[in-house]
């Protein structure tokens, strides 16, 4: 069910696109867990975690086979950020991991380093999936892509 619509212009620039989407890429060469990224202008009616979770379940994040994916939501006019752990890393971080990782995100964003802090979320989010499920070469496979999601 796609709910939103798509645009095709970027609300980033390309630099940020590109250093986002090589954050992605990097965090998932290290572990067999998905990261992706998904930017809208506005967060309406709703929380910022609510729209998040609507937003993993639309793109199937919840299918990968360890249950491992994570969402990274971010509202960018409204300064709203959000992250989203499917439960197999979800039962290892915990809510306070995901609570200092937009703590982070929220400082950076204060600074008006919108990429640079999600790149770094991205990293963060990598390490931790790194830790619980490190990368198997004979096993491991994208079952995401790593472009960065953008809503309206």
């Amino acid at each position: 069910m796609n709910f939103f619509f798509w645009k095709k212009k970027s609300l980033l620039d390309e630099e940020s696109n590109r250093l986002i989407v090589k954050a992605i890429r990097h965090a998932e060469q290290r572990t067999s867990g998905e990261v992706r990224v998904f930017v809208e202008s506005r967060c309406r009616f709703m929380n910022a975690l609510d729209r998040a979770q609507e937003i993993f379940f639309s793109l199937k994040m919840n299918q990968t086979e360890e249950r491992n994916a994570t969402l990274v939501y971010v509202a960018i006019k409204d300064r709203q950020v959000a992250v989203f752990g499917d439960e197999g890393i979800h039962q290892k971080v915990g809510v306070e991991y995901w609570d200092n990782v937009v703590k982070e995100m929220l400082a950076q964003f204060n600074a008006d380093n919108y990429a640079k802090a999600i790149g770094d979320a991205v990293i963060q989010i990598g390490d931790a999936l790194q830790t619980h499920f490190p990368y198997d070469k004979e096993t491991d496979k994208n079952e995401l892509p790593d472009e960065i999601v953008f809503g309206r």
